[in-house]
C-alpha cells in the first residue's frame, strides 16, 4: 500500500514545505511547522448501465458493483423530514443588489458575476464589505495582492472587522481556508485564475474552470455559505470558460455598462431563487458604486421635448417597471444599401417592424438609413417595446414630434395589430408616478382595467390608430 504524501505547514502564515525545518521560510517564525497529509482528489465511480466506470474495484461483465456503506456519507430523506433553516437570505447592504438576487443572497448559493474587464466587478464585490453587519466575508483574490485590495477598500471608505483577504489561487488552499473560517460570504476573484493541483492543465482552461467550480460548489453547499465567483467575458460578450459553468451555479449576473460612462447595470440572466432578467442600476463614482433607487427618472432626466423620433415606453425588467426613452433617426441613405443600426434593441426585430410599417401603413424606408437607440444604455428585449419603436421611427420619418405627455406600451403583430402585454396595471402605475398624462395601450388590455386617477387611457387596436393619435 502506497504511503500517503505529507507536507509541513506553518500554523502562523500557512507556508508549506516538503521538509521539516525549525524556522518557517515564509514568516521566519520558529517551531511553527506541523506535518499534514497532502490533500488528494478522489473521483467517485460513475454509474452507467450497471457498471462502474473510472473507479477502482468496479466489476466487469455487467455485474453490479460493490458499494461501501450503501449510500456513503448521506442517505435519502423524505421531503417532510428535510429541515429548513430560518435564515434563508442574507442582506448584502446593497438594496439594488438584493433586488437582483431576489431579496438578498440565498444562503448556500453559488453566484457567477460576469462582465467586461474594468467594468467594476471587483468594486461591486468590495462593496459587500460595507454592509456586513456582524457577518464575515472571505475575499479570495487571485488577480490582485492583498495590498491592492486594501487600497481600493480605503478609497471606498470600507474597513470592517469581518472582511478577510486571502491572496491564493490553489483551490485546495481556498477550500481549507473556507472550512477553517466558515464565512457567511465568500468571493473568488476570479474563477479563471484558480486551479486544482491534481490537474495538469493551465489555470483558466476548460477542465480547471469546471473542476474548480465543482469543488467550490461542494464547499458552498456543505458549510453552507454564500459564494460569488467573478468571471471574465469573451469579445463576443459571452462568459469565458465552458458553457456548463452557467448550469453549475445557482445564479448568473451580468454587470453591464460602458467604461467611459458612469452608469452600470446589474442584470440577472439566471436565478433559481428569484426573477430572471431582474435589473439593478448603479453609478460609478470615485468612492465606489452608488445605488440608483429610481432609474426611470434617471433615464428620462435628459429627455428633450419637441424633438421628432422620441417615444417613451414602460418596459418590464424582471419585476421592475422601467420608463425608457426610445430614440430614432431616419435620414437619406448615403450609400446604395440603407443601413439598419440599433443600440439596446434587436436589429432583426427593428427590420421586422420597418417591414410592417411599409406593408401595412405605406411608410417607405427603402431609400433611408434607420438608426435606433435606447437611451441610458439599457437593452430592451420584450415585445411590449414594439409600439414605441414603430412610433419613434414613424415620427422621425415624418419629422413630427410625438406628444411628450404620452407613454406607449404594446406589441406589434405582422398584420399591424396591437397585441396585449403582461402586467399592464403595474406599468400604468409607473407611468402615472413619472408624471405622464396619457398612456397608449393595446385595446385588449383595456377591459376591466383599474386606471390610476388622473391618467388618461388611449386604447388602440391597430398600428394605424396609434399613428393617427400621436403623429
Amino acid at each position: 500500500m502506497a504511503k500517503a504524501k505529507t507536507q509541513y505547514v506553518c500554523q502562523d502564515c500557512g507556508h508549506s514545505s516538503i521538509r521539516w525545518a525549525g524556522q518557517c521560510g515564509g514568516c521566519q517564525a520558529w517551531n511553527t511547522l506541523v506535518e499534514e497529509a497532502v490533500p488528494t482528489a478522489v473521483k467517485a465511480p460513475v454509474m452507467r448501465s450497471g457498471r462502474s466506470v473510472g473507479g477502482d474495484g468496479g466489476s466487469a461483465g455487467g455485474s453490479a458493483p460493490r458499494m461501501a456503506g450503501a449510500y456513503g456519507s448521506t442517505r435519502p430523506q423524505r421531503l417532510r423530514d428535510v429541515t429548513v433553516s430560518e435564515r434563508h437570505r442574507l442582506p448584502t447592504g446593497l438594496k439594488e443588489f438584493d433586488r437582483v438576487l431576489g431579496g438578498g443572497a440565498m444562503v448556500g448559493s453559488l453566484t457567477l458575476v460576469a462582465g467586461d474587464p474594468g467594468i467594476g466587478k471587483s468594486t461591486l464585490m468590495t462593496e459587500l464589505g460595507r454592509g456586513l453587519d456582524g457577518h464575515t466575508l472571505l475575499y479570495v483574490t487571485g488577480e490582485e495582492s492583498a495590498q491592492q485590495v486594501k487600497l481600493r477598500a480605503q478609497r471606498m471608505g470600507i474597513d470592517p472587522d469581518g472582511l478577510f483577504l486571502f491572496p491564493e489561487t490553489n483551490v485546495e488552499a481556498i477550500l481549507a481556508a473556507a472550512m477553517d473560517l466558515q464565512p457567511d460570504l465568500m468571493v473568488v476573484d476570479s474563477i479563471q485564475t484558480v486551479y486544482r493541483p491534481d490537474l495538469t492543465s493551465a489555470p483558466g482552461s476548460v477542465a480547471q474552470v469546471r473542476e474548480s467550480t465543482a469543488a467550490l460548489l461542494d464547499v458552498t453547499k456543505t458549510l453552507p455559505t454564500t459564494t460569488f465567483l467573478i468571471g471574465h467575458v469573451t469579445k463576443q460578450g459571452s462568459i469565458a470558460g465552458p458553457r456548463v459553468l452557467e448550469h453549475m451555479v445557482d445564479t448568473v449576473l451580468h454587470f453591464e455598462g460602458d467604461r467611459h460612462h458612469a452608469y452600470r447595470i446589474l442584470r440577472a440572466v439566471k436565478n433559481r431563487f428569484g426573477a430572471a432578467n431582474e435589473l439593478g442600476v448603479f453609478e460609478m463614482r470615485e468612492h465606489g458604486l452608488k445605488e440608483i433607487g429610481n432609474p426611470s427618472a434617471l433615464f428620462l432626466s435628459e429627455r428633450q421635448f419637441g424633438a421628432s423620433g422620441s417615444a417613451v415606453v414602460c418596459a418590464l425588467e424582471g419585476t421592475r417597471p422601467l420608463m425608457v426613452e426610445v430614440q430614432a433617426l431616419v435620414a437619406n441613405a448615403s450609400y446604395g444599401t440603407p443601413q439598419r443600426t440599433s443600440t439596446g434593441f434587436d436589429t432583426k426585430r427593428l427590420q421586422l417592424l420597418l417591414a410592417v410599417l411599409e406593408k401595412r401603413e405605406g411608410l417607405r424606408f427603402s431609400q433611408n438609413d434607420v438608426f435606433l437607440n435606447v437611451a441610458g444604455g439599457v437593452r430592451l428585449d420584450e415585445p411590449a417595446v414594439d409600439l414605441a419603436v414603430a412610433l419613434a421611427v414613424a415620427s422621425s420619418l415624418k419629422d413630427v414630434p410625438l406628444d411628450s405627455g404620452t407613454a406607449v406600451v404594446g406589441e406589434v403583430g405582422l398584420g399591424g395589430e396591437i397585441r396585449a402585454v403582461s402586467r399592464i396595471e403595474t406599468r400604468l402605475t409607473e407611468i402615472k408616478q413619472l408624471g405622464f398624462e396619457r398612456a397608449m395601450i393595446p385595446k385588449a388590455n383595456a377591459k376591466g382595467l383599474k386606471v390610476p386617477a388622473g391618467l388618461e387611457i388611449l386604447p388602440v387596436r391597430r398600428l394605424s390608430e396609434a399613428l393617427d393619435l400621436v403623429c
